[in-house]
């Protein structure tokens, strides 16, 4: 999780230097866009590979019932934000700029929760 997240955040990054560079009128717009894409898109994959694997390993490693701690529930929560943030993110892709606003308020909703998810999941630790 540690690598889909850092992926996470280098795509946040990306998109918050693209969005200055548009506000600005800036060049460098598209390969900053392609950037974008080539991180984003890996890291909801990984993220979720890794949500299903936090449930399988508690159950199967661990002999936990999945889905009884607040870890869990936040990782689910997590996991909805990042799948929405990229199923906005593909409209955008194919042209509907009007979701731009929205495709960001979702990925840093996502991103703050992956922060509280991986604080939350310290106390599983062994």
């Amino acid at each position: 999780m540690t690598v889909s997240l850092g992926l996470a955040g280098l795509t946040l990054r990306a998109g918050l230097e693209l969005r200055r560079l548009r506000r600005h009128s800036q060049p460098g717009r598209v390969a900053l866009r392609r950037r974008h894409l080539r991180l984003g898109k890996p890291a909801v994959a990984l993220i979720a590979v890794g949500a299903l694997g936090g449930p399988l390993s508690s159950w199967l490693l661990r002999d936990w019932t999945p889905f009884l701690t607040f870890h869990s529930w936040v990782g689910v929560a997590t996991l909805a934000t990042f799948v929405t943030t990229a199923l906005v993110g593909h409209r955008l892709e194919q042209g509907l700029t009007a979701a731009r606003p929205l495709h960001a308020r979702i990925a840093l909703l996502a991103v703050l929760l992956a922060a509280l998810a991986a604080a939350s999941g310290f106390v599983l630790l062994p």
